[in-house]
């Protein structure tokens, strides 16, 4: 269940982009769509989302996204050089002026000292203006993990409107 302060978030971002004229795209991976779910909770989301990408699998960041090969296998499916490179891809493959993805790894099992459980990388892609990532680890289950990255990354787009 989506939460009412998260909702409002969405609602907000979706008023400051529809101010602007601007479309959004979404590339998710460990969020699995939540965050197009979420926008699309509000009504009268169509005018602002364009799109959402769910490419969970190494093979549908390269294929959907365009994500480099070498990208992939120098960083890892979890990282900020392949989040700025699916944000990037997702601008590339849309009508979007604004673009996050998100790839991370919301367990329970899997972490590493280097990748812990929670570990969310996030990609933000803008018409005009260089990628931006950022890598943040969230704590709790694999449905808080999730949800935590859904606020983020609407916050980091509310942040560029």
């Amino acid at each position: 269940m989506i939460s009412p302060a998260v909702l409002d978030a969405a609602a907000a971002l979706l008023d400051a982009c529809r101010a602007r004229g601007w479309r959004l795209a979404t590339a998710e991976s460990c969020t699995g769509g939540l965050i197009a779910a979420t926008l699309t909770a509000i009504p009268g989301a169509s005018d602002v989302l364009d799109r959402g990408f769910v490419t969970y699998s190494n093979d549908a960041k390269l294929e959907v996204l365009g994500v480099p090969d070498a990208t992939l296998a120098k960083h890892g499916a979890i990282s900020e050089p392949v989040a700025r490179a699916m944000a990037e891809g997702a601008l590339a493959r849309s009508r979007a002026d604004l673009a996050i993805a998100v790839t991370g790894l919301a367990g329970p099992g899997g972490g590493s000292p280097d990748k812990p459980v929670g570990l969310v990388c996030f990609g933000l892609a803008q018409l005009g203006k260089p990628p931006h990532s950022e890598r943040v680890i969230f704590p709790g289950d694999r449905t808080a993990i999730r949800q935590a990255a859904v606020a983020h990354a609407l916050a980091l787009l509310r942040a560029r409107t």
